[in-house]
């Protein structure tokens, strides 16, 4: 698929963080926790008040994540959120006097509420006399993890090569499934025809490549009235020719609303790709305790296969919360007390995993199986914030979407962050707290859909290393 591209054109990260320095700041919105795993040293906000707005953009980076979690949510809940964390982020922009451009992060597999997220954030800056956006720049490639747009269709690795996304587990999702692989026709699907194919701007890798930043900002510029964009990436060069476009498109009077996948963030915020986390950078941020909590919410069939190698690998003890009694109201709470006393027992001499049942229960329809999904998360959740008040863990991975949300919010009550960087090449990311109960546990965010079948049992190796 990659034969006959034009050469590709090198721009350094250094050259983006000079382009972009002095600007405005780059503010994600993260729909789940694991947007962070491409970059290093950002600050993570998991609420939105003023203050935490004000204590972020105070800090020394580029960029930070304000995580919203909202991939979780009902479309008209993932709207009320995204209102307020706009209108905290405004009131927090004009105290401090430091500007900020706005990138909604959604799943590099397609998955989100799109267009609902732009179509909001576009409002309420109307709303809020900023103007509304010219152009929605949507941009999900992920690089390590090998999703890539070539010719505007949008492509995912698997171990039998490169899969057309439509074609994918991920585009048969009960809650955000799609049929299209070509972007411009996947806008066309998700907008229920408002926005068309043909009248989304597909920016290539011969515009990117050939006609390099200045080509690139001038097609940018000629957005008008929210049109969508659709851009190429097969590696972070593609997406450094992006981001300096952006800047000069934006320099020049052009409003934008970015809809974006990892990858984006870290060219955006002037970032060079980082090696993982060594055992001796691991070793400050570890716990004290002997060992880590792993708790595992997502049930795609890589995590399976991942929880297998892990069980191959040895070391853990494995407690499971069934999703049958999680939904039986008088057995619920009992059943949730039981499997935390026993991961945390457990914890004295081995790591423990504390995984839901591998059988997927969705509801009768999208909304029902969200809402089915939110209780199984819940009780995972307070299992591990039961086990981290009973005894206090090296370490938390929390293995899912869904579940590194709610787990940071609720179970670990993670207010600020920083994302450290990753224990495995351009994924799964490490948060050092700065606040509440889980100051002082590294925790890790390792999405559902990411890595190789060993890549759980690695992250493993590499945090006991420390």
């Amino acid at each position: 698929m990659l034969e006959g591209l034009p050469p590709v054109r090198e721009v350094s990260a250094t050259e983006v963080a000079a382009r972009i320095s002095g600007g405005p700041r780059l503010v994600v919105l993260d729909d789940d926790p694991t947007g962070t795993q491409t970059v290093t040293d950002v600050p993570v906000l998991t609420t939105w008040t003023v203050d935490d707005l004000r204590w972020a953009l105070r800090q020394d980076s580029a960029a930070f994540f304000v995580l919203t979690n909202t991939r979780s949510l009902a479309p008209e809940d993932a709207a009320t959120r995204n209102r307020e964390v706009v209108r905290a982020l405004h009131a927090a922009s004009a105290a401090e006097g430091t500007g900020y451009v706005l990138a909604s992060r959604g799943d590099s597999t397609l998955r989100g509420h799109f267009p609902l997220e732009t179509d909001v954030l576009a409002e309420e800056f109307t709303e809020l006399g900023v103007g509304a956006p010219d152009g929605v720049v949507l941009v999900p490639a992920y690089i390590e993890a090998g999703r890539l747009t070539v010719g505007s269709r949008h492509w995912m690795r698997t171990p039998d090569g490169l899969l057309p996304v439509g074609e994918s587990e991920f585009a048969r999702d009960a809650t955000f499934g799609y049929r299209s692989s070509s972007l411009p026709e996947w806008v066309e699907e998700k907008t229920d025809g408002r926005v068309p194919a043909e009248k989304v701007l597909r920016i290539t890798l011969d515009d990117l490549r050939g006609g390099g930043p200045e080509h690139t900002a001038r097609l940018l510029s000629s957005l008008r009235g929210g049109r969508t964009a659709v851009v190429d990436a097969v590696c972070d060069d593609d997406l450094r020719v992006l981001a300096l476009a952006l800047a000069q498109a934006e320099e020049s009077g052009t409003r934008l609303l970015y809809r974006v996948g990892p990858s984006f963030v870290r060219a955006r915020a002037g970032q060079a790709g980082r090696a993982p986390l060594t055992p001796a950078e691991l070793r400050p941020l570890r716990g004290d305790a002997p060992h880590g909590l792993i708790a595992v919410g997502s049930h795609v069939s890589l995590t399976t296969r991942q929880l297998d190698r892990l069980r191959e690998r040895g070391g853990i003890a494995e407690y499971e919360l069934d999703v049958a009694l999680l939904l039986d109201e008088e057995r619920r709470d009992a059943h949730i007390a039981e499997v935390a006393a026993a991961a945390a027992g457990a914890l004295a001499s081995v790591d423990a995993v504390i995984r839901t049942s591998r059988t997927l229960v969705t509801g009768a329809d999208a909304d029902d199986s969200l809402a089915i999904s939110r209780r199984v998360s819940a009780a995972l959740v307070e299992a591990v914030r039961r086990v981290n008040a009973i005894r206090r863990p090296a370490f938390v991975v929390a293995k899912g979407g869904i579940t590194s949300s709610d787990t940071a919010t609720h179970g670990l009550e993670i207010r600020r962050a920083w994302a450290r960087g990753t224990l495995l090449p351009g994924i799964v990311s490490l948060w050092e707290p700065v606040d509440g109960p889980a100051s002082g546990i590294p925790y890790i965010v390792f999405a559902g859909n990411v890595g190789g079948p060993d890549a759980l049992a690695d992250a493993l190796d590499l945090l006991r290393s420390a």
